[in-house]
């Protein structure tokens, strides 16, 4: 039984800019095929096990002819897989996806073509150019700009097209923008027309040139402007230095690499986006419920004396996960610690217990184990007894301060952190590019795994190719562990929290653009 292809426009660059549609139809395929200008992330998206094609066309090879991917998506399809081909902005916007559809369609073959944001209106907008204004410009023409010039004379009637609307949208015409410049002035339009050239628009590396007709080919030279780039033909462009937005944001221009566990990495990326950067999630450790059948013993023991304990100590968000997912499978009752005063490090692992129904006495002024004891000190008397759940990797020093002050301590292992399965070719490239501008690291196991990690995947010298991007850590512990592995630290957070640590690498990113003016 034959399968089903998905055209899917993936949107002009920015992994959230897919459509729900689009989002969904990665979820679920077998097979994704992809391009250049689709956005790496959202590769990330896919299922374990979905096979990923290459096809993607660069300024100086073809890697695949256009026929030939066409005929990959019916064999695809007609080994049963469902196939998503993943295309940069929208399909029908000189997509190819007619051809595409065409021989699907001869083939009997199902598919759907799913319409992306196109890069024609996205891009200009993310550059603070919108290509229709009231008082300016009520039409629109998108025009390809790709082709040689003798080509471009078959193709485009440009005494027709100067004229056509108030606003002319050029794709992937960088190289030939003298010649578009020459043919619009020669047949009507101003040599004073303002022009802007976006590239990578939505993308880390958006830069923005403007210029206008008469001058713009000389601007493109002198900054050695490169594709791909849209070029916006019209008086639309002089709104950008009023609209203007993005380039303000404090994390425009930096793709930020995310490392912590999938499940606690949405948090940072989202606010890495709200800010205006490019998050790259790449999680290098997982939690894991634990496997060592002495730990479950251990686990169940503890548990079985809830009535016991004078105090209960968390230390992060997943202990309190995992505690309570222990207390569910042995039926054990919350209220069962009647006795225990309840104490938690850090505001993230404050809230999941208040989710929950607990409130903590209060919190420590330092978010890491120290700020704990500093804060409740005076309260915690010898003889008493302290139930400890946390992971496999936590430091031994709470439980040996702990006993040092002659108090009885019962620390368990609830979930072991081992390191992910997840691999990603693109992430070395980038690396290697310098296209990663800040790598975050939330624990100090997000440091030695990422290391090992990328050792795994090929690289022969991690370390150097981390240095390429600046390392932003959440606390004191997680930056020495990174500078003893050889990595150079740029950024740790005052306070220990997500905000703590994105508030701190924009004081020291605002604090470099000022120092580099």
């Amino acid at each position: 039984m034959a399968g089903k292809v998905y055209l899917v426009g993936a949107g002009p660059g920015h992994a959230k800019l897919i459509t729900v549609k689009g989002l969904e139809c990665l979820q679920k395929a077998d097979v994704v095929v992809y391009d250049r200008l689709a956005a790496p992330q959202l590769l990330g998206a896919v299922k374990p096990g979905t096979r990923k094609i290459y096809v993607g066309k660069l300024p100086d090879r073809h890697t695949m002819k256009q026929e030939e991917i066409n005929q990959l998506l019916v064999d695809l399809a007609k080994e049963g897989q469902t196939v998503v081909r993943l295309k940069g902005g929208d399909p029908t916007i000189f997509g190819r996806v007619g051809e595409e559809a065409g021989l699907l369609k001869k083939n009997g073959i199902p598919y759907e073509i799913v319409p992306g944001v196109t890069a024609a209106i996205s891009v200009p907008a993310y550059a603070g150019i919108p290509v229709t204004h009231r008082e300016m410009a009520s039409s629109l023409s998108i025009i390809t700009g790709h082709e040689s010039p003798d080509k471009l004379d078959r193709m485009i009637d440009w005494e027709r097209v100067t004229h056509a609307t108030g606003t002319l949208v050029f794709m992937m015409g960088v190289s030939k923008i003298g010649y578009i410049a020459d043919q619009l002035m020669r047949h009507g339009r101003p040599g004073t027309t303002p022009v802007a050239l976006v590239r990578w628009g939505t993308r880390a590396e958006q830069e923005t040139l403007t210029g206008t007709l008469a001058d713009i080919e000389q601007r493109v030279r002198e900054a050695g402007f490169q594709p791909p780039a849209v070029i916006v033909v019209g008086d639309v462009v002089l709104q950008r230095e009023q609209l203007k937005w993005a380039e303000f944001l404090p994390l425009f221009g930096k793709r930020i690499l995310v490392t912590r566990a999938r499940s606690q990495a949405s948090r940072l990326s989202e606010r890495i986006d709200e800010l205006g950067g490019e998050s790259y999630e790449f999680p290098v450790i997982e939690t894991a419920y634990p496997d060592d059948p002495k730990r479950l013993d251990e686990i169940r023991d503890a548990l079985s004396r809830l009535g016991s304990y004078d105090w209960v100590f968390f230390t992060s968000v997943n202990g309190v996960e995992y505690f309570y997912r222990h207390l569910q499978e042995q039926g054990r009752d919350i209220r069962e610690l009647h006795r225990a005063q309840i104490a938690a490090v850090g505001p993230a692992t404050a809230d999941a217990l208040k989710q929950r129904g607990l409130v903590p006495v209060e919190l420590p002024g330092r978010f890491q184990a120290e700020g704990l004891i500093e804060t409740l000190g005076s309260r915690l008397q010898p003889g008493e007894r302290v139930l400890l759940p946390r992971g496999d990797l936590a430091r031994a020093w709470l439980p040996g301060k702990l006993a040092e002050m002659g108090l009885e301590v019962t620390a368990i292992d609830t979930y072991q952190t081992v390191m992910s399965q997840d691999e990603d070719g693109e992430l070395l490239k980038l690396l290697e590019e310098g296209a990663i501008h800040v790598v975050t690291f939330t624990s100090s196991s997000t440091v030695t795994n990422l290391i090992a990690k990328l050792k795994q995947m090929g690289a022969q010298d991690p370390v150097r190719l981390l240095n390429k991007a600046e390392a932003a850590c959440i606390g004191e512990i997680t930056a020495k562990t990174a500078a003893e592995a050889g990595l150079r630290v740029s950024v740790v957070a005052e306070q220990a929290t997500i905000d703590g640590l994105l508030e701190s690498l924009c004081s020291y990113l605002n604090a470099s653009h000022e120092q580099a003016q």
